[in-house]
């Protein structure tokens, strides 16, 4: 049985546990030189005993690698003395979304528009609708006014779905395009 070559771009590990992108997990990006001189705290030294630990597990470095490795972590003072701890590893390269995941998270967005609209409809309605009640009782409703952009809001986001996404997905795309160039250029 002939196994298939992976897919074109594919690494066993490239940095990225499920839902958990490593270099999210630190205050200030050590890959970036203008960060290297900022005292490290104990989370960032973790994630990098965490980062070696997954490299000894999966067989990329020796024991003794990862002793050495580990207790210059434990040591380091400042963000630049991490990062040499794993320039060697899959980790140090700049992790590359997957048109599903631009895509997920554009989605995302959008539903996070949705219930921003929906939520600005629902509470936009109940205090004006009180203010009205309380003032006004019995008189013209003028919160419908109000409300009817609140509602044309709502439907306007409902309506574009596929054009907010898309454009959402171009703003992701563009994005990572401008970091992954400022960390070509060492910025």
């Amino acid at each position: 049985m002939a196994l298939l070559p992976p897919p074109q771009g594919w690494s066993a590990y490239d940095g990225v546990v499920p839902g958990i992108e490593v270099w999210d997990q630190f205050d200030h990006d050590p890959r970036i030189p203008a960060n290297a001189a900022m005292r490290s705290s104990d989370r960032d030294r973790a994630v990098i005993e965490s980062v070696l630990a997954d490299a000894f597990a999966e067989g990329r470095i020796t024991r003794a690698e990862y002793d050495e490795r580990t207790d210059a972590a434990i040591a380091s003072r400042t963000l630049g003395d991490l990062m040499p701890l794993v320039e060697d590893l899959p980790v140090a390269r700049a992790p590359r979304s997957s048109v599903d995941d631009l895509h997920r998270q554009a989605v995302r967005k959008w539903e996070g528009d949705r219930r921003e609209a929906l939520l600005g409809l629902v509470g936009l309605s109940a205090l004006l609708w009180t203010i009205w009640a309380v003032t006004m009782w019995g008189e013209f409703p003028w919160p419908l006014f109000p409300m009817g952009f609140a509602l044309m809001n709502l439907v306007r986001v409902v309506a574009r779905k596929q054009d907010i996404i898309d454009e959402h997905v171009r703003e992701l795309e563009k994005k990572e395009r401008k970091e992954l160039k400022k960390r070509e250029d060492g910025i």
